[in-house]
């Protein structure tokens, strides 16, 4: 693997086999002080192909997104069944993100991905004809949220813990930090263009102009190609003793396993801000559609500037100082949204969550990515992915039904209000986490 990154350093560095020895010197401390956010875009072929064909796909992903959360909403009038529609999307990640891992480190995980994209394909297509037909209602909109799930365990372990092999190690945190931002850059346009399709040719279109979207990202990853290295894959052990082997290791690192913990309780009480928003967007702001794609939007622009932030600068500030602060900020931000009865403070709260979830999120990836091997890589992002992602459906389901006992602002406020005490316990507790 070194022989190969020292290739990618030959073809990327352009004067590093020419240059004296202290020129190189003056070169390298020049590229650390670049606070150019889309350095590693310029870098890295294989990774610019495939950041370009997700953020389009994406783009499609976000309106499929808004449609299915609004749809969910007239079909049923129920915030529950709003929750449990988003629920199905995540509860096979919870049950299947490991052996999904398994699956990435046994075989070539860009083979994976670009299957598991094609199926989506299909079920976009699916979504459309349904709800262009008029043939939709609310259990086939949970059943194609289910196969949408089924499809994303399998998927988002195996591009996540990819990226490592689209660029190089020192690059990994600036790589991860674009394609969050690239993720959300998708939150703002794919809403926005959502609310004009809907305008124009109705919504059954935004599933169509999802899966017109999947072209973009399968034409670049047909595109990339990687080092015989990066391709080479390890089958040493059964697929059981492979989760048992990533559990042992995760359980075993301290920091791995105080972070994994971190990560289970603010997908459980954090993620039900964007589960419950069609709610609140229609029954405590009193908007349409429409306003509630600009509240997306607003969510997707604060997460944008913040990975931004942190692909430029991200290597100078202390990691552990950033850590805390967004996930404190985080959860303070949450409980003043729930308070809001105003579009326009609502939007500012979303614009400010938007900025500490992705430096939460992608500062703890980068510091599990940076830790674990390449041979246990796609396990380890795998349990990481079962609990962020997995631990979605119970929270959805949980301030579902705290939404429909009560309101959905008390079920995202209440849930934001533990998840703050526990963070503050949890930093203190744990000092770790305050650790680069």
């Amino acid at each position: 693997m070194q022989s190969n990154q020292a290739s990618v350093s030959r073809q990327t560095g352009g004067v590093v086999g020419a240059a004296a020895p202290d020129k190189i010197g003056i070169a390298m401390a020049t590229s650390a002080r670049s606070v150019n956010p889309f350095r590693t875009l310029a870098k890295h072929r294989n990774f610019r192909l495939f950041w370009t064909g997700q953020t389009v796909s994406l783009i499609g992903t976000w309106m499929q997104q808004v449609a299915v959360g609004w749809l969910a909403l007239e079909l049923s009038n129920d915030p529950f069944l709003v929750g449990l529609v988003s629920a199905a999307g995540s509860f096979p990640i919870l049950l299947l993100s490991l052996p999904a891992g398994v699956l990435a480190d046994r075989t070539e995980k860009l083979k994976v991905v670009r299957i598991a994209q094609a199926l989506m394909l299909v079920e976009a297509s699916l979504l459309w004809w349904f709800t262009w037909s008029h043939h939709l209602t609310i259990h086939w909109l949970l059943t194609l949220a289910l196969f949408g799930g089924t499809l994303a365990a399998f998927e988002i372990p195996a591009r996540q813990s990819l990226i490592i092999d689209l660029v190089v190690k020192e690059d990994l945190l600036d790589a991860i930090a674009l394609n969050s931002g690239g993720f959300n850059l998708a939150r703002i346009l794919g809403p926005s263009i959502g609310a004009l399709v809907i305008a124009q040719f109705g919504i059954a279109w935004c599933f169509g102009f999802n899966a017109l979207s999947y072209l973009a990202v399968l034409v670049s990853l047909a595109l990339i190609r990687l080092p015989a290295a990066a391709s080479s894959v390890a089958q040493q052990h059964s697929p059981v003793e492979g989760m048992m082997q990533a559990l042992r290791y995760v359980r075993h690192d301290p920091t791995m396993w105080v972070l994994m913990r971190v990560v289970a309780v603010f997908s459980l009480l954090g993620i039900p801000i964007l589960t419950m928003l069609p709610v609140v967007a229609r029954d405590t702001l009193h908007l349409d559609v429409g306003g509630y794609g600009a509240l997306m939007m607003c969510f997707g622009a604060g997460a944008v500037l913040g990975a931004l932030v942190l692909a430029a600068v991200g290597q100078q500030l202390p990691r552990g100082m950033m850590r805390m602060v967004s996930s404190l900020a985080f959860g303070l931000f949450i409980v003043l949204f729930a308070l809001s009865t105003s579009p326009v403070f609502s939007g500012a709260m979303l614009f400010l969550i938007g900025i500490c979830a992705i430096l939460n999120n992608a500062l703890i990836n980068g510091l599990l990515q940076e830790r674990v091997s390449n041979e246990m890589r796609g396990r380890v992002v795998a349990i990481y992915v079962m609990v962020y992602v997995g631990m979605t459906p119970i929270g959805s389901t949980l301030a579902g039904w705290i939404a429909r006992q009560s309101s959905a602002p008390w079920a995202i406020g209440g849930s934001a209000m533990v998840m703050l005490l526990y963070a503050a316990y949890a930093f203190r507790r744990y000092p770790e986490l305050r650790q680069n």
